[in-house]
């Protein structure tokens, strides 16, 4: 820890002390509670942790996680460590115990929560801001999403030097990066629309005519994309095309895929080098493992908002012998479940799903009226036995998705 003021080399060695007791008294690894104190000490941490770093914010409502794997991939082919988060932690706490856990690494990754995004860009002297998509998420905590789009792009503004890779489908996000100076364009997709039928600057209607977009009364429209992708391939400036193959499934993680790639070039990567090692990343933070548990082959997926799940679903296979969904209602998914109705439950009316988890009951009201024959099973392990012998589909929120993630590794 040479180079550190003292006050922060107290608050790193508080933060191990922490971090060995949690993991002592069987309560995990102990990162996030080892931050926590860390902060408690030295609230301007992140900043001595983050100084000499070349780093990359990844933020946006989904895909933080997934895009943050590819990012710190694709820098990896710099020949240098990343500092990066493993398990998605992306608050204050979070993002210092990466920090700490890679001290001396000369480049970052790090996924930031949507709202802590303008402290942090302050705290860590960002040089690539990677914007995912803005939609809904949890009312209860993080408000209007307009609100949230004002407060980025407030943040953007106020870092001039900033190069901000932005997702040019997503019309809130390239209202955030619309007046900024670097911006690298990107086709990510944008499947969910329905917050963003207005223009956020005039208010005026969003018209969209095929993957093109514009404000009726304002010259705000979609910038043309630097990179994007198809089926097959993905295309970046100077006519670089490429194959690209990914271990994920769905189109939104080959848009996540272009925006890593996107960040890791702008910082220095070789294109073709950096197209291959997003392609290798799998399994994140335990999203699209699979887990054998008896007679059943389990994969599990992780929705946590409207657009999530529309895209979730989509990844969803129809052949599987058994589809448990997962719903719980904790502060971290956000305590309101109204958003339930606008997930188009209505695609499962010729299948037969297992409604689990502590807001089951919640969710089987919303396949009644979907028209899809259910059952409901409020333990997802007992939901999963439920279902006949073969592969199983689980789809889950937030914390269903982490405690039966673990109940399933401990099974195996």
């Amino acid at each position: 820890m040479p180079g550190l003021p003292l006050r922060a080399r107290t608050a790193l060695f508080a933060a191990r002390s922490a971090a060995w007791a949690s993991q002592r008294a069987g309560r995990g690894k102990g990162s996030m509670i080892g931050g926590l104190v860390a902060l408690k000490i030295e609230p301007n941490l992140m900043t001595s942790l983050a100084a000499g770093k070349r780093t990359a914010v990844i933020t946006g409502t989904n895909g933080k996680s997934t895009t943050t794997r590819m990012t710190a991939t694709a820098l990896g082919t710099l020949g240098a460590e990343v500092a990066t988060q493993a398990d998605g932690a992306n608050m204050d706490a979070g993002i210092v115990a990466a920090l700490t856990a890679h001290l001396t690494a000369p480049l970052a990754a790090l996924e930031v929560d949507e709202l802590h995004v303008p402290h942090v860009l302050d705290a860590v002297q960002a040089e690539t801001l990677v914007l995912l998509n803005l939609s809904r998420d949890q009312l209860d905590r993080v408000g209007e999403i307009n609100a949230i789009e004002r407060k980025i792009r407030a943040a953007v503004d106020a870092h001039p030097a900033l190069t901000v890779v932005a997702n040019c489908d997503d019309v809130l996000v390239a209202s955030v990066a619309y007046d900024a100076k670097e911006v690298v364009w990107v086709a990510a997709g944008a499947g969910w629309t329905s917050d963003s039928v207005s223009c956020p600057r005039s208010g005026e209607p969003i018209v969209r005519d095929g993957e093109h977009w514009y404000s009726t009364g304002t010259d705000f429209s979609r910038p043309a994309p630097d990179w994007w992708v198809d089926d097959e391939n993905i295309y970046g400036p100077d006519g670089f095309v490429a194959p690209l193959t990914l271990k994920l499934p769905g189109r939104a993680n080959r848009g996540n895929a272009a925006q890593a790639v996107a960040a890791a070039v702008a910082m220095g990567a070789d294109p073709a080098a950096a197209v291959a090692a997003v392609g290798t990343v799998g399994e994140v933070a335990g999203r699209y493992s699979t887990v054998t548990v008896g007679e059943h082959t389990v994969r599990m997926l992780l929705a946590k908002n409207p657009a999530g799940w529309q895209e979730a679903m989509s990844m969803i296979d129809g052949t599987a012998e058994g589809l448990v969904i997962a719903v719980n209602g904790q502060v971290p998914d956000g305590e309101d479940l109204s958003w339930l109705w606008d997930v188009q439950f209505e695609r499962f009316e010729n299948g037969k799903v297992v409604a689990s988890g502590e807001r089951g009951a919640d969710l089987a009201v919303r396949l009644t009226y979907a028209g899809a024959e259910h059952s409901l099973v409020a333990d997802p392990v007992a939901a999963i036995a439920s279902c006949p012998p073969g592969r199983v589909e689980v789809l889950a929120n937030y914390t269903a998705f982490r405690d039966l993630n673990t109940a399933l590794e401990g099974r195996a």
